[in-house]
């Protein structure tokens, strides 16, 4: 018997949302360590969409602006990715020992170096 009245729950279907993320290569391209051209080459080569490579279309869009790399995904997109993908191209590139991968925001990764003077103060 069915009750009037009672409507079966459909699942709404909206707009799917838009991940921005950011990757301030900013101290080791002004050292000229680090080339940003490369560095978005290697984020299109390497990002995974679905479990393949080669495969962004209209998903996954990286560019680059100045010293600045801009990743826009649709939804199934984690920002620690990006930063095991960062780590991947340093030890690529043999800087992973120089350059450390930090999160100043909630959207963004920076890359750093490495803080050598403070180990020197606490040794004295």
């Amino acid at each position: 018997m069915v009750v009037k009245g009672l409507k079966k729950k459909t699942a709404v279907k909206g707009k799917k949302s838009l991940l921005k993320f950011t990757v301030d290569c900013q101290q080791p391209a002004d050292d000229n360590i680090i080339e940003t051209k490369d560095f978005e080459k290697f984020l299109l080569a390497r990002i995974k969409v679905e479990g393949k490579t080669g495969n962004l279309g209209d998903k996954v869009t990286v560019s680059r602006e100045k010293s600045k790399i801009h990743v826009s995904a649709e939804a199934p997109f984690s920002k620690r990715y990006l930063k095991y993908l960062g780590k991947k191209y340093l030890k690529s590139q043999q800087l992973r020992d120089f350059l450390r991968i930090v999160a100043p925001s909630k959207t963004s990764y920076e890359l750093r170096y490495f803080n050598i003077n403070e180990d020197k103060d606490e040794e004295e």
